[in-house]
């Protein structure tokens, strides 16, 4: 890995990996290895709680959703879980909603699980998304910004499809602090990968957790980088003692 590489903190970087075409990749291939599980070690993993966070993050955003004029673009959805709570908060008569992921593994399992609703499905990677620029009211990702090359990239790449006065909402863990902050480096660190990695019978994806964690931007940094990328109204709202938080920025 080149020292630049080190210095610069540009995206996600998988062990092993030596710039962001390289990252990219790795991300894929963890995810195709997990993605038969995924959404069961997420349930197991979080406690359920994961629910809760999608639920949240999709009623921040209940007057865009509610909108039938409304198109929304859900990054990074991986199996489709933040898509759906945004679908059900929408309601049959809201927005027109489409996700969207690189991992053909995952997206497989989120039209599996989406059947029979209107939601619409796209195989992208979230850097260069085949869309014409000023198409979405809303682009949400949850628990997937993170995972990208080029967070700058992403951020700019959101600005570009989003209309004029759209909103952006990236739901995606933090570092609590305290007693708190203890308890869950702990588990973080060292329950969560053993036990994940037992159940998928897959390591890296598991111990890549903790490590993209750390090195994902703190909230001052983030939102710092939401304003470089051409957001405004920027904000950073913590769920769960810090836990996970949702960043917002306007177009």
């Amino acid at each position: 890995m080149s020292n630049e590489y080190k210095a610069v903190v540009i995206g996600a970087a998988p062990q092993g990996t030596q710039d962001p075409q390289s990252a990219a990749r790795a991300v894929r291939e963890m995810f195709t290895s997990i993605a038969p599980r995924y959404d069961l070690l997420n349930h197991v993993l979080s406690f359920n709680v994961d629910r809760i966070w999608w639920r949240c993050a999709a009623s921040a955003f209940t007057s865009i959703l509610q909108r039938p004029d409304s198109r929304v673009l859900d990054l990074c959805c991986g199996t489709g879980d933040m898509t759906l709570a945004l679908l059900r908060v929408a309601g049959k008569r809201g927005a027109q909603i489409q996700g969207a992921d690189f991992t053909h593994a995952m997206l497989r399992r989120a039209r599996t699980k989406s059947t029979g609703t209107s939601l619409r499905w796209i195989e992208a990677d979230a850097l260069v998304l085949p869309v014409a620029d000023a198409q979405f009211d809303l682009v949400t990702s949850a628990f997937g910004f993170r995972n990208l090359a080029d967070y700058d990239a992403g951020l700019r790449e959101i600005v570009r499809v989003l209309r004029p006065e759209g909103e952006c909402g990236i739901l995606d863990f933090g570092e609590p602090h305290g007693l708190i902050g203890q308890i869950y480096r702990i588990y973080f660190k060292r329950v969560l990968p053993a036990v994940g990695t037992l159940i998928s019978g897959v390591k890296g994806p598991y111990a890549y957790l903790p490590h993209s964690v750390e090195r994902f931007p703190s909230p001052d940094e983030m939102l710092d980088r939401m304003r470089g990328a051409g957001f405004r109204e920027v904000s950073w709202r913590p769920y769960f003692f810090g836990i996970v938080g949702l960043y917002r920025g306007k177009r």
